[in-house]
Order: structure tokens, then sequence, then C-alpha cells
């Protein structure tokens, strides 16, 4: 669901439209039926659009949507209900229609650096240059360094102290939570939509959440999720140079080294433990308490509690035996050169 706090709806379209903004068809239900948002298959209501590209991947009920953008091959396993609209690249279509149905909060061209609207504690500290966005809250006890930019809606808890030179913008930070210097929050994941001309950036209508006590290294960078949120569960730290992309779900108390990058839509769960470098797949689950040695690379799921090295990581007991056969067949060949 959109969050007013950080997008203002500017529909509504009628399937027609979208249809003929789109160069498709409506191949199903009603071309006079209205949608005013947009949202992600797995919730879509009556009144949102949204688009599946393959049905076993993202097929959960979709029965309540108003309006759907979908392949011939995903709407050919599809129940009776939302009205469809076949095309080719859903996901393209999508990126083309739904900044016309939904757009993003900015701060406000002359505003002064903290806007009128804006809800500040008398407790809280503000260093020179701060600026704050329309509709911003901000806790008792927080402190916000110089030059750092709050975005429209942005909430943030109690005893939270971010660095100078930050940027948050759809963004709910919990209480006690420690933000470095340079740190980004909240803008647009890394999503394209392949297309005919090349591939288009994918509108970014989600948030990040960060949970109590958590800290974000200097210039790390938390990506807002596509429909849903990117999550970051309580306790847990991220070291200096870190990227967490779109929809992630970080669980608590995990612990991550510098220049760990977590792709989209993967789930960290809680106590998971990262050293420097670990890179992570798309859509990858990493189980409870597991351990990911420095500079690994995820390309599957990790069970809880396992311990993963190399590249492509794998359990660390395999990854060291054929580290201790390749060294023993390097050295026999040595010798039978020498």
């Amino acid at each position: 669901m959109i969050d007013p706090r950080f997008y203002q709806l500017t529909g509504p379209l009628s399937a027609s439209d979208i249809a003929q903004l789109v160069g498709a068809t409506v191949s199903r239900g009603d071309p006079v039926r209205t949608v005013r948002s947009v949202a992600a298959a797995t919730n879509a209501g009556p009144d949102d659009l949204c688009f599946l590209e393959e049905t076993a991947r993202d097929g959960a009920d979709v029965s309540r949507a108003g309006l759907i953008l979908v392949s011939p091959e995903a709407a050919a396993g599809l129940g009776p209900g939302p009205t469809l609209i076949e095309t080719r690249r859903p996901r393209a279509a999508f990126a083309a229609i739904s900044e016309r149905l939904v757009s993003l909060r900015t701060l406000e061209v002359g505003q002064p650096a903290i806007h009128p609207s804006a809800r500040i504690h008398a407790s809280a500290r503000l260093e020179p240059g701060a600026v704050i966005g329309a509709g911003a809250a901000i806790g008792p006890g927080v402190q916000i360094g110089a030059n750092t930019v709050i975005g429209p809606g942005v909430q943030i808890g109690a005893q939270t102290v971010i660095g100078a030179n930050a940027s948050l913008r759809c963004a709910l930070i919990g209480d006690g939570v420690r933000i470095y210097p340079g740190v980004v929050v909240g803008e647009a994941g890394f999503g394209l939509a392949p297309a005919m001309g090349g591939a288009s950036l994918t509108p970014h209508f989600g948030r990040v959440i960060i949970q109590n006590k958590v800290s974000i290294g200097a210039n790390s960078c938390l990506d807002r999720g596509l429909l849903e949120d990117t999550v970051i569960g309580e306790g847990t730290h991220i070291d200096n140079l870190c990227h967490i992309g779109h929809n992630c779900r970080i669980g608590a108390r995990v612990v991550m080294a510098a220049f760990a990058g977590v792709s989209g839509s993967s789930s960290v769960g809680d106590g998971v433990q990262f050293g420097g470098r670990v890179g992570l797949k798309d859509h990858v689950t990493i189980g409870a308490g597991a351990r990911i040695a420095a500079g690994a690379a995820v390309l599957g799921d990790v069970p809880a509690g396992e311990t993963w090295a190399g590249y492509p990581a794998k359990p660390i007991r395999g990854w060291m035996r054929e580290l201790a056969w390749l060294a023993r067949a390097a050295q026999k060949r040595s010798t039978r050169t020498d």
C-alpha cells in the first residue's frame, strides 16, 4: 500500500487509457475499470495496478487486484477476476504508467531549511545546514548532523543520531539508531525494465524501515523497496560502504562487515554474520545464525546455522578441501616441472 507520507496519488486512469498508453489491449474484463494506485501483485486491491511476468514466480493470489499488466504466458494461468492488459513487457509497461498514478513527495522549491509542517521535539539538536522536509517528525534527543537532508514524511525515533551529509527519504527510523556520515537511505533501487529501445529505470514506491538500535556505517546505501519495504531488523550493525538492495529483509542482530552487498529481494535471517566484501545474488535466503566468510559470493540459499565461504560460496569444509586439493595438485605439478 502506498504510504501518503512519502507519495501522492495523481490518478485515476482507466484500463482503456492505460492500454492505449502502452500500445496494448484489454484482453479480459472491463475497459472502463479505473485504478488509482499501484501495488505488488501479492497485496494488490481493487483500486490498484500491478504487473505479472511469470505466473510460476509471481503466482500468489491476485484475484483482488483491480488491473494487471500481464504477459500472455502468465495470463493463461490466471483465473477469473481482475481486468487484464496483455503485453510482452509488463514490467516496462508498469514503469511507464506508474508515475502517472503516483508521484514522490520532494522538498518544496523555496521552502525554508525546516519546513513549517515538520514536527521537531524541543530536545532535538540540528547542526548548521540541516534540511527537514514537510511532515517529517523528529523525536526527543535526536541529533542531526550538518548538511543532512531529511525528506518529506520521514519519521525519526528518540535518541537517534544521524551524521553529517546524510540523506534520508521514504524512511521510518526507530529509537536509538546510529547513522554515520554520508549514508543514503531510501533512494530508488536498481530496478530495470527491458524494452526495445533499451532498459529503463523502474520507479520505486516502497519504504525503508530501520528498527531500534541499528547502526549504519559511513557511506552505506539502503534502497527503498520497489512496491514493498526494505527492512533492517533490531540491533543489526552494518559497517561502512555496504549496500542493501530494494525489498531486502535483514533480520535482527545481523553483523555485516565493510563492502558487503545484498542484492534485491534477498532475505537475511536473525543473527547472521557477514565478513568483508560478501556479495549476495538477488532473491537469496540466508538462514538464521549462518556465517558467510569474507569475499564469498553467495549464489543460492544458505541453510540456518551453516558457515559458507568461497566463489561461488559453499559449505566451508568443502571449500577448504577443494583448496587443499588444488594446493597439492599445484605442488605435484611444480615438482615434476622442476
